[in-house]
């Protein structure tokens, strides 16, 4: 009787197994998202330069009203890097 009830729960732990497997075929396959070091700490940067120039006073003739504008076009740019990127599988190869 102990042989036919360990029998019985290998066939439990089989099907249980055979269930989970099959739920995970199911499941849409998602790329792989790799860490983009170099990208993170450039728009590490920009955020910082971008808070620099934001508390500087606005005296420079409007040169530091372009530099946020296109330091703020800097920063969706990488960002937009980053997701093209992770769409499709991640960083690249490492340096």
């Amino acid at each position: 009787m102990s042989k036919e009830m360990m029998t019985r729960r290998d066939l439990s732990a089989l099907a249980a197994g055979g269930a989970l497997a099959a739920a995970f075929a199911t499941l849409p396959v998602l790329p792989a998202s790799a860490y983009q070091g170099n990208m993170e700490r450039a728009l590490s940067a920009l955020y910082s330069a971008l808070a620099s120039l934001r508390e500087a006073t606005p005296n420079k003739g409007g040169h530091r009203e372009t530099a946020i504008d296109l330091i703020q076009q800097a920063i969706q740019q990488v960002q937009s890097g980053i997701e093209y990127a992770d769409e499709r599988g991640g960083g690249g190869p490492t340096p």
